[in-house]
């Protein structure tokens, strides 16, 4: 025969894996310091001039 399962315990053990997960999760969403938050605002900013300055202008 099998070993014997305190469902209970499982139910609970699994939960707690799953919150770990969850947690690690947001923390590579959120977790970010205010350098890299600015760093990225800089490049998103320099990429939006990059592609308004390479834009073609028809006037005809």
């Amino acid at each position: 025969m099998g070993d014997v399962v305190n469902l209970r315990a499982y139910r609970k053990q699994r939960k707690r894996v799953e919150k770990t997960a969850k947690a690690e999760a947001n923390r590579q969403k959120h977790g970010r310091t205010k350098t890299e938050i600015a760093r990225d605002k800089m490049e998103d900013r320099q990429r939006k001039e990059h592609l308004d300055g390479s834009q073609i202008d028809d006037e005809s």
